[in-house]
């Protein structure tokens, strides 16, 4: 494919967070843009505020006339979340479109590009997000494709005016195998996404393939501790050829030390809170120490770093109330989010509201969820978020409350949800999950303003 060809592009599922970032970019170099989602969203919304037309009926008649002539400058690009009988995706493949997943759009990309690829099963968003702020604010500059809407630049796709990408690469169906990095960073490979691998050795082999994928010469950035060969492994507090050590919580932020061994950078700010966070910082600056940007940019980038939305994101902070919205629907994710929780208010009754995402996902890890939910010690669950999967019997909700072990706990509706917070006004609480429960954010944020 020759990028510098296309005139139009035509995305099936536009109102992906990662399909909408290619949406932007190709409308940003001038192709006229259009597309299909099942539903109507905020981010549906703001992409045709900006121009691009877009469909929310499965009907061929709606295709705008100027996409239905294949051809190398017309490109049609459909996310495996779409239904495989979409008539839409039927329509283009049988007038004769070469039809192309975001990932390979993004591995076509990252061929003519200097890629900085992060991976993981969790931390990626906020890691590459991190690490094209430091780029940007540095001066380096950068183009990104991120996974979540960055909270400094209100976007989920940033435009520089090198030819340095940073991708965030995503595991699921194996997508980040299109890739080319010449910087990789590996922030975990916890089991996740056994629909797709069945197993976790199966899920390391691709982490380990995608590694393989680093150019020659190229830099491989792994955490300690996972199962791969690095050039750079990273840690928090825990010697490796860069760690953090001395993090600490000073007046509500998070302070630490970055150690390599030949930089040393005492007393760093992170804008954002987090001991994971801390974590991904380590990775994010040996990168930039790799480009050679310097470490008063890097310390200044850092500390004005602003975050992801919905990964710690703080929807109210005041002296009554601390409300904090999270996207973590892995275990591993939630034991580092409520640990960061607990670090930060030690002195605060913490209540949780929390979704489960996936059938699949609650029963593959369901002792792991029920371990580090009792770390509350409030807990309003939610029943499970199905997303593209089919019911399980005996996979719900209230099989995983028998399960956690803490007195403080109820099954709960999204109604019932905002009478308790209207009713008890609690001090702390968050809501954690990737599914629609960010649509309690605005209610529970004017429930909260509305208590002062």
């Amino acid at each position: 494919m020759n990028i510098d060809k296309i005139k139009r592009v035509y995305l099936l599922g536009i109102g992906g967070i990662g399909m909408s970032g290619l949406a932007r970019y190709f409308s940003r170099l001038g192709c006229e843009v259009a597309g299909y989602d099942r539903t109507s969203t905020e981010l549906t919304q703001t992409l045709e505020a900006e121009g691009m037309p877009i469909i929310y009926t499965d009907d061929v008649a709606a295709i705008p006339a100027a996409f239905e002539q294949a051809g190398e400058e017309t490109l049609v690009i459909f996310t495996p979340a779409i239904p495989a009988d979409l008539a839409l995706k039927a329509h283009f493949i049988k007038h004769g479109h070469e039809l192309y997943k975001r990932s390979q759009v993004l591995g076509f990309i990252s061929a003519s590009r200097f890629t900085i690829a992060v991976a993981g099963t969790h931390g990626k968003t906020t890691t590459s997000t991190m690490v094209a702020h430091i780029l940007k604010d540095s001066g380096h500059d950068c183009s990104a494709f991120l996974g979540g809407i960055s909270t400094n630049y209100k976007n989920n796709v940033l435009f520089g005016e090198n030819n340095v990408v940073v991708v965030e690469a995503d595991e699921y169906d194996r997508s980040f195998l299109t890739l080319h990095p010449n910087i990789a960073i590996v922030t975990s490979a916890d089991a996740d996404h056994l629909d797709i691998y069945g197993e976790a050795s199966k899920l390391q082999e691709s982490f380990q393939l995608f590694l393989d994928r680093v150019v020659e010469d190229g830099q491989k950035i792994v955490k300690k501790g996972l199962p791969f060969a690095a050039d750079i492994s990273y840690a928090r507090e825990e010697v490796a050829d860069a760690y953090a050590e001395n993090v600490h919580v000073r007046d509500g932020e998070f302070y630490f030390d970055y150690h390599s061994e030949d930089l040393t950078i005492k007393d760093i700010h992170l804008g954002i809170p987090g001991l994971h966070n801390v974590e991904n910082a380590v990775a994010a600056i040996t990168v930039a120490k790799l480009l050679g940007i310097a470490a008063p940019k890097i310390t200044q980038a850092l500390s004005s770093f602003a975050g992801v939305k919905r990964r710690f994101e703080y929807i109210v902070k005041s002296p009554k109330h601390i409300y904090i919205d999270d996207y973590a629907h892995h275990p591993e994710e939630l034991r580092a989010f409520l640990a960061s929780m607990k670090k930060l208010y030690p002195n605060k009754k913490l209540t949780v509201v929390f979704q489960p995402h996936l059938f699949t996902r609650t029963r593959d890890f369901v002792d792991g969820f029920a371990e580090v939910l009792a770390f509350a010690d409030e807990l309003l669950l939610m029943e499970i978020y199905p997303a593209r999967e089919l019911p399980i019997p005996g996979v719900d909700s209230t099989w995983l409350l028998e399960k956690i072990r803490m007195e403080n706990k109820r099954l709960v509706s999204p109604a019932e949800v905002l009478e308790i917070v209207r009713s008890e006004s609690p001090e702390l609480v968050v809501t954690v999950g990737a599914g629609d429960i960010d649509k309690l954010v605005k209610p529970l944020k004017e429930l909260l303003i509305n208590a002062e």
